[in-house]
């Protein structure tokens, strides 16, 4: 799984200004919970029975092609059982030396989600998104760097205080011998950035979040939200890089594999992420083009078929 590191401060104070600051704290919240009265409301899922089946059909395409590609990503669980790998390694280097080669394609590829995003979710015509638009567009323009890292083993992360390097985990650079499961990940860390410490895209992401629920009748929530979001901009950005970049390879192959690390075993989730499984299938929830092209090989329904007579 991916995690957004951040710096922290220690610094020492008194009880009097502690007590005085947890009370600004508590007044100055500024966002709303989904509580009614003492406990929280699970919506119903609004997805019909069909598109739930669709939506699980195209989780064993995923899964299917992710044990059968020659260039399928590891499973993160897969991952996580690994022994570290030194910097220098030979998966390492090739992995990094990918990471490096796709940084300004996904960077790009960022961009254009985030626009058709605040289109989709109808903040297209607020000037005060727009305005925060541009300035998440311009600290992902700023990132620069990969750096491959022994410690991080099978994550990547952004230090929001230095947000110009993505740092790599070898084990997770090894484990994603695609270019199209290099740009899944490179996006999720991307959007990470372009939400910054100060969550300009906050409604943005609470947007993905309130639609992802209803459809599926899961609590998405708090830092939740962002993971699924920057989830979201990576499978967005890896079908557009797909569509961008014809190849022989088979259309549900190339696709597959900007979701094929969640095809685990042991499928858990924790505070702040979904389950990889469940993860999967609240995005292909999301996206009913994805789904099909990933069924069909391309994106419409199959004919209807008429009984001679």
């Amino acid at each position: 799984m991916y995690k957004l590191a951040k710096q922290q401060t220690l610094a020492l104070i008194t009880l009097p200004l502690l007590v005085f600051c947890c009370t600004l704290a508590v007044l100055a919240q500024k966002r709303p919970t989904n509580r009614t009265g003492s406990h929280s409301v699970r919506p119903r899922p609004t997805m019909s029975a069909a598109d739930r089946s669709l939506v699980e059909e195209a989780m064993g395409v995923v899964c299917t092609e992710g044990k059968l590609d020659p260039k399928g990503s590891t499973p993160i669980d897969d991952m996580q059982a690994r022994p570290s790998l030194p910097v220098q390694s030979s998966e390492a280097l090739a992995g990094a030396q990918r990471a490096e080669r796709l940084l300004p394609v996904a960077k790009d590829l960022v961009i254009n989600a985030l626009r058709q995003l605040v289109t989709d979710y109808g903040f297209q015509k607020s000037p005060a998104y727009a305005t925060r638009l541009q300035r998440a567009i311009a600290r992902v323009q700023t990132v620069k760097k990969v750096r491959p890292d022994m410690e991080s083993r099978d994550n990547a992360s952004v230090f929001l205080t230095h947000p110009h390097t993505i740092t790599f985990g070898t084990i997770f650079l090894a484990g994603l011998p695609s270019d199209e499961g290099m740009i899944s990940v490179l996006a999720h860390e991307l959007m990470h950035i372009a939400d910054g410490d100060n969550d300009l895209l906050y409604a943005l992401v609470r947007a993905i979040a309130v639609k992802a629920s209803s459809l599926t009748g899961l609590e998405i929530r708090g830092q939740r939200s962002e993971e699924l979001a920057c989830d979201l901009v990576g499978a967005m950005a890896v079908r557009s890089y797909v569509a961008g970049t014809p190849s022989y390879e088979p259309l549900p192959r190339r696709l597959s594999r900007s979701l094929e690390h969640n095809c685990v075993d042991l499928d858990e989730g924790d505070e702040d992420h979904l389950s990889p499984r469940t993860t999967v299938r609240v995005l292909l929830s999301l996206n009913s083009s994805l789904v099909r092209e990933l069924i069909y090989g391309r994106d419409e329904r199959p004919a209807t078929r008429q009984t001679p007579q």
